[in-house]
Protein backbone atom coordinates (compact mmCIF):
# COMPACT_ATOMS: atom_id res chain seq x y z
CA UNK A 1 0.00 0.00 0.00
CA UNK A 2 1.09 3.66 -0.78
CA UNK A 3 1.94 5.33 2.13
CA UNK A 4 0.21 8.53 0.87
CA UNK A 5 -3.31 6.54 1.24
CA UNK A 6 -2.30 5.70 4.73
CA UNK A 7 -1.98 9.49 5.56
CA UNK A 8 -4.77 11.09 7.96
CA UNK A 9 -5.29 14.27 6.42
CA UNK A 10 -6.98 15.07 9.67
CA UNK A 11 -4.08 14.92 11.80
CA UNK A 12 -1.07 16.39 9.38
CA UNK A 13 1.80 18.57 11.10
CA UNK A 14 1.14 22.78 9.86
CA UNK A 15 4.39 22.72 9.93
CA UNK A 16 7.36 20.77 8.59
CA UNK A 17 11.23 21.63 8.83
CA UNK A 18 13.97 19.65 6.69
CA UNK A 19 17.72 19.41 7.00
CA UNK A 20 18.28 18.44 3.53
CA UNK A 21 21.81 16.73 4.19
CA UNK A 22 23.99 14.73 2.14
CA UNK A 23 24.15 16.40 -1.52
CA UNK A 24 28.10 16.45 -0.90
CA UNK A 25 28.66 12.18 -0.11
CA UNK A 26 25.64 11.40 -2.46
CA UNK A 27 27.77 13.46 -5.29
CA UNK A 28 30.97 11.46 -4.02
CA UNK A 29 29.68 8.25 -4.18
CA UNK A 30 28.55 9.03 -7.51
CA UNK A 31 32.17 9.90 -8.54
CA UNK A 32 30.88 13.72 -9.16
CA UNK A 33 32.14 17.33 -7.36
CA UNK A 34 30.18 18.27 -4.78
CA UNK A 35 28.38 20.95 -6.78
CA UNK A 36 26.68 17.73 -8.52
CA UNK A 37 24.85 16.29 -5.55
CA UNK A 38 23.56 20.30 -4.64
CA UNK A 39 22.00 20.33 -8.47
CA UNK A 40 20.65 17.25 -8.13
CA UNK A 41 19.05 18.07 -4.66
CA UNK A 42 17.13 21.06 -6.36
CA UNK A 43 14.99 17.73 -7.75
CA UNK A 44 14.35 16.89 -4.77
CA UNK A 45 13.20 20.01 -3.52
CA UNK A 46 10.78 21.01 -6.25
CA UNK A 47 8.56 17.46 -5.41
CA UNK A 48 8.55 17.26 -1.47
CA UNK A 49 7.41 21.18 -2.02
CA UNK A 50 4.62 20.15 -4.34
CA UNK A 51 3.88 17.00 -2.27
CA UNK A 52 3.46 18.94 0.68
CA UNK A 53 1.33 21.34 -0.72
CA UNK A 54 -0.97 18.87 -2.11
CA UNK A 55 -1.04 17.09 0.81
CA UNK A 56 -2.27 20.09 3.20
CA UNK A 57 1.07 21.20 4.79
CA UNK A 58 0.81 25.24 5.70
CA UNK A 59 4.88 25.91 6.71
CA UNK A 60 7.41 23.63 5.09
CA UNK A 61 10.88 25.20 6.06
CA UNK A 62 14.26 24.11 4.73
CA UNK A 63 17.66 24.62 5.93
CA UNK A 64 19.63 25.94 2.48
CA UNK A 65 22.30 27.47 4.30
CA UNK A 66 23.73 27.91 7.40
CA UNK A 67 26.09 30.32 8.69
CA UNK A 68 28.82 27.59 9.22
CA UNK A 69 28.59 26.97 5.39
CA UNK A 70 30.74 29.77 4.73
CA UNK A 71 33.40 27.75 5.69
CA UNK A 72 33.50 26.03 2.22
CA UNK A 73 35.45 25.67 -0.44
CA UNK A 74 35.11 29.12 -1.91
CA UNK A 75 34.29 27.50 -5.37
CA UNK A 76 31.28 25.36 -3.41
CA UNK A 77 29.91 28.12 -1.99
CA UNK A 78 30.23 30.39 -4.92
CA UNK A 79 28.78 27.25 -7.32
CA UNK A 80 25.58 27.31 -3.96
CA UNK A 81 25.05 31.00 -4.62
CA UNK A 82 24.51 30.77 -8.20
CA UNK A 83 22.72 27.64 -8.31
CA UNK A 84 20.39 29.50 -5.62
CA UNK A 85 19.67 32.18 -8.10
CA UNK A 86 18.96 29.87 -10.93
CA UNK A 87 16.65 27.66 -9.39
CA UNK A 88 14.82 30.97 -7.84
CA UNK A 89 14.25 32.53 -11.20
CA UNK A 90 13.30 29.24 -12.84
CA UNK A 91 11.03 28.43 -9.98
CA UNK A 92 8.79 31.31 -9.72
CA UNK A 93 6.30 29.75 -12.34
CA UNK A 94 5.61 26.35 -10.54
CA UNK A 95 5.42 28.45 -7.29
CA UNK A 96 2.90 30.56 -8.20
CA UNK A 97 0.90 27.74 -9.89
CA UNK A 98 0.61 25.55 -6.75
CA UNK A 99 -0.03 28.90 -4.73
CA UNK A 100 3.00 29.05 -2.52
CA UNK A 101 4.30 31.75 -0.28
CA UNK A 102 8.11 32.21 -0.40
CA UNK A 103 9.83 33.39 2.49
CA UNK A 104 12.84 33.33 3.90
CA UNK A 105 15.13 33.43 7.60
CA UNK A 106 18.00 34.22 8.34
CA UNK A 107 21.13 37.13 8.20
CA UNK A 108 20.09 37.49 4.64
CA UNK A 109 22.25 40.72 4.01
CA UNK A 110 25.14 38.81 3.78
CA UNK A 111 23.66 37.46 0.80
CA UNK A 112 25.50 38.14 -2.89
CA UNK A 113 23.46 40.76 -4.32
CA UNK A 114 22.24 39.05 -7.51
CA UNK A 115 21.02 36.19 -4.61
CA UNK A 116 19.66 38.88 -2.95
CA UNK A 117 18.15 40.45 -5.92
CA UNK A 118 16.65 36.47 -6.82
CA UNK A 119 14.87 36.57 -3.69
CA UNK A 120 13.22 39.58 -3.46
CA UNK A 121 12.06 39.44 -6.74
CA UNK A 122 10.34 35.73 -5.78
CA UNK A 123 8.95 37.12 -2.41
CA UNK A 124 7.58 39.62 -3.81
CA UNK A 125 5.72 38.33 -6.79
CA UNK A 126 4.39 35.45 -4.44
CA UNK A 127 3.33 37.35 -1.32
CA UNK A 128 -0.40 37.06 -2.11
CA UNK A 129 -0.25 33.51 -2.44
CA UNK A 130 -2.38 31.48 0.33
CA UNK A 131 -1.65 27.38 0.20
CA UNK A 132 1.57 27.12 1.27
CA UNK A 133 4.68 29.04 2.91
CA UNK A 134 7.77 27.66 1.70
CA UNK A 135 10.38 29.05 3.99
CA UNK A 136 13.96 28.70 3.19
CA UNK A 137 16.81 29.07 5.92
CA UNK A 138 19.50 31.16 4.28
CA UNK A 139 22.45 31.92 6.28
CA UNK A 140 20.66 30.69 8.96
CA UNK A 141 22.05 30.19 12.91
CA UNK A 142 19.64 29.47 15.36
CA UNK A 143 22.46 30.63 18.27
CA UNK A 144 22.74 33.91 15.59
CA UNK A 145 18.73 34.00 15.80
CA UNK A 146 18.39 33.92 19.74
CA UNK A 147 21.10 36.10 20.26
CA UNK A 148 19.79 38.86 17.49
CA UNK A 149 16.16 38.27 19.50
CA UNK A 150 18.17 38.88 23.05
CA UNK A 151 19.59 42.21 21.18
CA UNK A 152 16.39 42.80 20.63
CA UNK A 153 14.98 42.58 23.72
CA UNK A 154 17.69 44.49 25.21
CA UNK A 155 16.93 47.69 23.54
CA UNK A 156 12.99 47.34 24.46
CA UNK A 157 14.29 47.30 28.31
CA UNK A 158 17.43 49.97 27.83
CA UNK A 159 14.97 52.35 26.50
CA UNK A 160 11.95 51.51 29.00
CA UNK A 161 9.48 50.10 27.01
CA UNK A 162 9.96 46.73 28.53
CA UNK A 163 10.13 45.28 32.34
CA UNK A 164 12.95 42.45 32.60
CA UNK A 165 9.85 40.59 34.58
CA UNK A 166 7.32 41.46 31.85
CA UNK A 167 9.53 38.77 29.38
CA UNK A 168 7.84 35.77 28.76
CA UNK A 169 8.73 32.76 26.32
CA UNK A 170 5.89 34.70 23.56
CA UNK A 171 7.83 37.78 24.09
CA UNK A 172 11.13 36.14 22.84
CA UNK A 173 9.16 33.80 20.06
CA UNK A 174 7.83 37.20 18.64
CA UNK A 175 11.39 38.93 18.50
CA UNK A 176 12.78 35.44 16.62
CA UNK A 177 13.16 34.78 12.79
CA UNK A 178 9.54 32.77 12.48
CA UNK A 179 7.58 35.63 14.56
CA UNK A 180 3.93 34.51 13.13
CA UNK A 181 4.39 31.27 12.02
CA UNK A 182 3.88 28.40 14.41
CA UNK A 183 6.86 26.26 15.21
CA UNK A 184 7.09 22.75 13.71
CA UNK A 185 5.72 19.66 15.07
CA UNK A 186 7.83 17.36 12.65
CA UNK A 187 11.45 17.95 11.58
CA UNK A 188 13.09 15.53 9.09
CA UNK A 189 16.94 15.13 8.54
CA UNK A 190 18.44 13.29 5.37
CA UNK A 191 21.72 11.24 4.94
CA UNK A 192 21.53 9.17 8.52
CA UNK A 193 23.04 12.15 10.74
CA UNK A 194 21.23 12.41 13.85
CA UNK A 195 22.03 16.06 15.10
CA UNK A 196 20.05 19.05 14.98
CA UNK A 197 22.86 21.28 13.55
CA UNK A 198 22.09 24.68 14.54
CA UNK A 199 18.54 24.42 13.00
CA UNK A 200 15.26 25.83 15.05
CA UNK A 201 16.74 24.88 18.57
CA UNK A 202 14.19 27.15 19.93
CA UNK A 203 11.05 26.12 17.76
CA UNK A 204 11.84 22.61 18.23
CA UNK A 205 10.98 22.31 21.35
CA UNK A 206 8.08 19.92 21.27
CA UNK A 207 9.04 19.11 17.69
CA UNK A 208 8.69 14.68 16.81
CA UNK A 209 12.27 14.15 15.22
CA UNK A 210 13.03 11.40 11.91
CA UNK A 211 15.65 10.89 10.67
CA UNK A 212 16.36 8.85 7.32
CA UNK A 213 19.18 7.64 5.75
CA UNK A 214 18.22 8.46 2.41
CA UNK A 215 20.92 11.41 0.96
CA UNK A 216 18.62 14.31 0.13
CA UNK A 217 19.38 14.11 -4.01
CA UNK A 218 17.51 10.57 -3.52
CA UNK A 219 14.78 11.86 -1.12
CA UNK A 220 11.16 11.91 -2.65
CA UNK A 221 7.55 11.99 -2.55
CA UNK A 222 7.27 8.18 -1.01
CA UNK A 223 9.97 9.25 1.29
CA UNK A 224 8.04 12.51 2.49
CA UNK A 225 5.00 10.23 3.00
CA UNK A 226 6.27 7.85 5.10
CA UNK A 227 7.83 10.36 7.16
CA UNK A 228 4.55 12.04 8.04
CA UNK A 229 3.10 8.52 8.41
CA UNK A 230 6.07 8.09 11.41
CA UNK A 231 4.97 11.43 12.90
CA UNK A 232 0.80 10.54 12.77
CA UNK A 233 1.75 6.83 14.35
CA UNK A 234 3.65 8.89 17.46
CA UNK A 235 1.93 9.76 20.62
CA UNK A 236 2.59 13.74 20.89
CA UNK A 237 1.69 14.25 25.14
CA UNK A 238 3.86 17.13 25.58
CA UNK A 239 4.78 16.20 29.26
CA UNK A 240 1.63 14.65 30.00
CA UNK A 241 0.80 10.87 30.83
CA UNK A 242 -1.20 8.90 28.08
CA UNK A 243 -3.56 8.17 30.77
CA UNK A 244 -4.10 11.95 30.76
CA UNK A 245 -4.28 12.19 26.45
CA UNK A 246 -6.85 9.25 26.58
CA UNK A 247 -8.92 11.07 29.15
CA UNK A 248 -9.07 14.78 27.53
CA UNK A 249 -10.43 12.34 24.49
CA UNK A 250 -13.06 11.07 25.76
Amino acid sequence: MEPGSQIDINRLPRHVAIIMDGNGRWAKAHGKPRVFGHRNGVKSVREVTEAAAEIGIQYLTLYAFSTENWNRPATEVNALMSLLVQTIRKEIRTLQENQIRLQTIGDCSRLPKKTAAALEEAIEATRHNERMTLILALNYSAKWEITEATRKIAKHIADASMLPEQITEQTIAEHLNTAGIPDPELLIRTSGETRISNFLLWQIAYSELVFTPVMWPDFRRQHFQEALLDYQHRERRFGKTSDQLSSQNV
